[in-house]
């Protein structure tokens, strides 16, 4: 009972029912119109015969007097399924015809009658049976009164057929209905279940659950869709956060211990005045290591947050290229590297520019930093359009990534052991891909190949030219 309750307060169910109400008095309305327009036409139909007859009769008469009238319908009333015919004086008693009893007042007034009348036939002598006619009465210029008339068993049986076969008809569609309606509430019903019993897992603390997918495409499978979208970034959050915990209760814990043991020796002993500013600077440094590193996590919190897609709008990515090239160009000299730069013309994307810059900034800050000196060092950064999006290149000839750590180094504070020796956080490639995924593009670690031989990394960002539900630029 509680099922057949809850099967009632189903949205699916509540429609099926006004559908099949709405469906049920459309039906009703159909079968009385029909029924009513068949017999109206099955009566005018009839009234017409009977006129056509009269007129026939008229002219028999006109032409043959009262024996050929005679004749002519004695002739039809034998006739199988014959009209009624009725001879009768001027006082209405019946002289002649195929009808044994009328109904009193018939004969009194001329022209077609205005509603039904009972009449007995004479196979029905003695009974009760009592049938249902229309007809014409007219009067002969001797007094006598003619009546032409047709039983109305026939369009009547005509209108029942009609009516009975819409009735079952009606009947077997009512049931068919509600039998679907049963069925589709009962599996809208349990897959409302599913999704109950998955969301209340996901509420117990397991974010790996996703709502079940049906495989049909209807809004059921659209909502659970969504849904599974954002439980995939929640978790993904949640990842995010715990990651950020454990590496900040791990990786921040020695440049802080670090910076308590040299604020704690500065004092002890004897120290001369170049001393104490030598500890105050390096305490100053690891200050402010400490800082770009809450700067970072600050910055890749607020990008996955997303709280910067308000702050989207037409960039010109060509020109933030050019920029960022030519404010580390003089960087990477110092550093003995060259920088050369394809940077293709007029590509404006949907973005932020200073979440880009940043980004791009952190790849030619790590190219600059593990980019091997030498002759032949180099950095390359592109710009092009490819499809419906741009493509973002920044490559060097250091000693790369290997193919196995390339996914590990996107999580935030991990660092290769040949890169412990540099400075750093370890969050640089992190935010380059939330960056990347804020606008719903991607990043790709490569291996820099030339002239046939991998050495060192190529990182590509992927972007589309305009965000969904923003306009282009």
């Amino acid at each position: 009972m509680s099922g057949l309750s809850t099967l009632f307060r189903t949205t699916a169910v509540r429609l099926s029912a006004l559908y099949i109400l709405l469906f049920a008095a459309c039906a009703a309305f159909l079968v009385f119109y029909v029924t009513s327009m068949s017999e109206g036409l099955l009566k005018q139909q009839m009234r017409e015969t009977v006129l056509i007859e009269v007129s026939e009769i008229k002219q028999m008469y006109a032409a043959n007097g009262m024996n050929g009238l005679l004749r002519t319908l004695e002739r039809r009333a034998r006739q199988p399924g014959a009209n009624l015919y009725i001879i009768a004086s001027p006082t209405g008693e019946i002289l002649a015809g195929n009808v044994y009893s009328l109904q009193p007042g018939v004969l009194d007034q001329e022209g077609w009658t205005q509603s039904s009348f009972r009449y007995q036939r004479f196979e029905d002598e003695g009974s009760s049976e009592r049938h249902v006619a229309r007809a014409e009465v007219f009067v002969l210029d001797n007094g006598l009164r003619i009546l032409v008339g047709r039983d109305l068993g026939e369009p009547e049986n005509f209108s029942g057929l009609v009516r009975q076969a819409l009735v079952v008809a009606l009947g077997i569609m009512g049931i068919g209905a509600l039998a679907i309606w049963y069925l589709i509430g009962r599996n809208a019903l349990r897959r409302m279940d599913r999704m109950s019993d998955a969301s209340q897992r996901i509420m117990d603390g397991d974010l790996t659950q996703r709502l079940p997918v049906g495989g049909s495409g209807d809004e059921f499978d659209r909502l659970s869709e969504s849904l599974n979208a954002m439980l995939g970034r929640i978790e993904k959050l949640n990842e995010g956060l715990r990651q950020v915990s454990d590496n900040i209760a791990h990786d921040l814990k020695t440049p802080l211990t670090r910076l308590r043991n040299k604020a704690e020796a500065a004092p002890a002993g004897k120290a001369t005045t170049a001393e104490y500013r030598e500890a105050l600077s390096e305490m100053i440094a690891e200050s402010d290591q400490l800082i770009r590193t809450f700067n970072a996590l600050l910055m890749i919190s607020r990008v996955e947050a997303g709280s910067a897609v308000a702050e989207m709008g037409p960039v010109d990515l060509t020109e933030i290229v050019a920029d960022c090239v030519e404010l580390y160009e003089p960087a990477a000299e110092e550093a003995g590297l060259s920088v050369t730069s394809e940077i293709a013309a007029g590509i404006k994307i949907t973005g932020n520019r200073e979440l880009i810059g940043q980004a791009l900034g952190n790849l030619l800050d790590n190219a600059i930093k593990y980019a091997e000196g030498g002759p032949d060092a180099h950095i390359k950064v592109s710009l092009a359009r490819a499809g419906d999006g741009a493509v973002v290149t920044v490559a060097d000839n250091g000693p790369g990534i290997p193919a196995e750590r390339r996914a590990d180094v996107l999580k935030r504070f991990v660092r290769l052991d040949g890169s412990r020796s540099k400075p750093g956080t370890g969050l640089g490639l992190s935010l380059v891909e939330a960056v990347t995924e804020v606008h719903h593009g991607r990043l790709e670690l490569a291996a820099t190949v030339s002239d046939g031989v991998e050495r060192g990394l190529t990182a590509t960002m992927h972007f589309p030219l305009t965000l969904a539900g923003k306009g282009g630029a």
